[in-house]
C-alpha cells in the first residue's frame, strides 16, 4: 500500500483517507466478496494460525458482501482499538507509518474482478481486510502492526526503509508459525487471502521455510510477482512482539548497512531450517 513519493488525489483528506462508499458496491462486487470469503473460510481452518479464525468473527457483517469499514471499526475499537479506514491506492511510507502507529489499518475500497480472481497486482478490499484485519482483533498482533507503525517512523526519518519493509513482507504479509503440535500454519495476509499461496506455502516442496531472524530477514530479497521463495516462521506472535519491541534496531540498521543482500534462494549455515526447498516451482518459471 505504500510507496515513496506519490502526488496526494484530489478529494483525498490531508491523511490520504476517502470515504468508502459501501453503498456504491455493485451486487457483483458483495458476490465477488462473499464467493473469495466462502472459499477462504471453508479452506483455511487446520492450515492457518487460531489466532486467524478466531479474528474471522468480526468480518461477519450484519449487511451482506464487503464490510461497511464504520461497521467493522467499531467491532475492532471493542476489541483492541484498532480501526479501518480507505485510501485510495498507493500511499506514501510516513503517511502509512502514522496510521499504523495511531492504530489505523489502511485499505483500498475496490475489490477484484473476476478475470482477477486469482491473481492482482496492487492489493484490492478482499486482501486488505480479510487478510489483515482478522489477527488485528488479536491483542498481541494488534500491538506489534502498532510497534511496526512507530518503528516506521524511525526507519524513515534514517533513510532505512528498505530493510525495514523486508521485516512487514515476511511477516505481516507472507509469515508462517509454528503450530500447537509444532507443525507449521500460515498468517500472513498475502497467503491467506490468496487460494493458491495458502496451499503452496505450507505443502510445495519448492519453498525454503526457515526460522525467524531479524538481520538475516532484513538482508533477505523477495519476489512481488509470484509465490514467495522463502517462507520464515516465527515461534508464536509473543515472541515476535517482544523482539520488535526489545531490539534496537539502530544498531541493527548500521551492521546492515555494510552487508550484502542475500540472494531469495540461499541457504545460510547458520540458517534454521524447515524445509530446504527444491526452488522447482521458480525454476521452472525461469526456464518458461
Amino acid at each position: 500500500m505504500t510507496q515513496g513519493t506519490i502526488d496526494r488525489p484530489a478529494g483525498t483528506a490531508p491523511d490520504w483517507t476517502i470515504p468508502q462508499g459501501w453503498d456504491r458496491y455493485t451486487a457483483a462486487e458483495h458476490a465477488m466478496w462473499d464467493h473469495l470469503f466462502e472459499r477462504q473460510a471453508k479452506m483455511l481452518p487446520g492450515r492457518v494460525a487460531t489466532e486467524f479464525i478466531d479474528g474471522l468473527d468480526v468480518l461477519r457483517m450484519s449487511k451482506p458482501g464487503i464490510p461497511d469499514f464504520d461497521e467493522l471499526s467499531e467491532r475492532l475499537m471493542k476489541a483492541t482499538g484498532w480501526q479501518v479506514v480507505a485510501v485510495p491506492g498507493l500511499i506514501p511510507d510516513d503517511v502509512f507509518f502514522d496510521h499504523l502507529a495511531n492504530r489505523r489499518f489502511v485499505s483500498g475500497n475496490f475489490i477484484r474482478t473476476p478475470e482477477q480472481l486469482d491473481y492482482l497486482q496492487e492489493p484490492d478490499i478482499f486482501h486488505d481486510v480479510f487478510g489483515h484485519v482478522p489477527l488485528l482483533a488479536n491483542p498481541v498482533f494488534a500491538d506489534y502492526m502498532q510497534a511496526y507503525g512507530i518503528g516506521g517512523q524511525r526507519a524513515a526519518n534514517g533513510g532505512v526503509i528498505e530493510k525495514l519493509s523486508r521485516l512487514y513482507w515476511y511477516t505481516v504479509e507472507f509469515g508462517l508459525i509454528r503450530g500447537a503440535a509444532d507443525d507449521l500454519k500460515i498468517y500472513g495476509a498475502g497467503i491467506v487471502s490468496s487460494y493458491g499461496e495458502s496451499l503452496f506455502a505450507l505443502d510445495d516442496p519448492s519453498p525454503n521455510r526457515l526460522g525467524f531472524d531479524v538481520r538475516r530477514l532484513m538482508r533477505t530479497k523477495y519476489r512481488i510477482d509470484d509465490y514467495q521463495q522463502n517462507y520464515f516462521v516465527i515461534d508464536s506472535f509473543e515472541d515476535l512482539l517482544e523482539q520488535t519491541l526489545n531490539t534496537d534496531f539502530g544498531p541493527i540498521y548500521a551492521e546492515l548497512a555494510g552487508a550484502q543482500d542475500i540472494e531469495i534462494e540461499t541457504i545460510l549455515p547458520t540458517d534454521k531450517v524447515y524445509t530446504h526447498g527444491t526452488q522447482a516451482y521458480a525454476r521452472a518459471k525461469v526456464t518458461a
